[in-house]
C-alpha cells in the first residue's frame, strides 16, 4: 500500500525557517507537490516538482521544493516565513511528469503536517 508521510512541521516565529519532508513508501512518482490549507480557507497550491518546478506566486523566492528520488522523498524548504503561511501542509503525488497546480490531478495524498508562524 502506497503511503505519503510528512514530517517537519512546527511552530516558528515570523522570519524563521522550516523544512518539510514527505516520504513515499512503496514506489516512486513522476511528480510530487505541496499544498496547504489554512483554517476556514480552501486548499491552495504551494509548489510542485515534475518535469519542471512551479511555485505559487505567494511563496516564490521564499520556498524551495526539491526531491531525492533515491529516497522517494520530496522536501519543502520554507524561509522568511510569514503568519499567513500558517496552515496544514500536505504532500501529493501523481504518475505524470507534468507538474500541476490542481489538487484534483493528484491521486495520492499524505495526512498533512501543521505549520504555525507567529507574528
Amino acid at each position: 500500500q502506497v503511503q505519503l508521510v510528512e514530517s517537519g512541521g512546527g511552530f516558528v516565529q515570523a522570519g524563521g525557517s522550516l523544512r518539510l519532508s514527505c516520504a513515499a513508501s512503496g514506489r516512486t512518482f513522476s511528480s510530487m507537490a505541496w499544498f496547504r490549507q489554512a483554517p476556514g480557507k480552501e486548499r491552495e497550491f504551494v509548489a510542485a516538482s515534475g518535469q519542471i518546478i512551479i511555485y505559487a506566486d505567494s511563496v516564490k523566492g521564499r520556498f524551495t521544493i526539491s526531491r531525492d528520488n533515491a529516497k522517494s522523498t520530496v522536501y519543502l524548504q520554507m524561509n522568511s516565513l510569514k503568519p499567513e503561511d500558517t496552515a496544514v501542509y500536505s504532500c501529493a503525488a501523481r504518475d505524470s511528469e507534468l507538474a500541476s497546480r490542481q489538487g484534483a490531478m493528484y491521486g495520492y495524498w499524505g495526512q498533512g503536517t501543521q505549520v504555525t508562524v507567529s507574528s
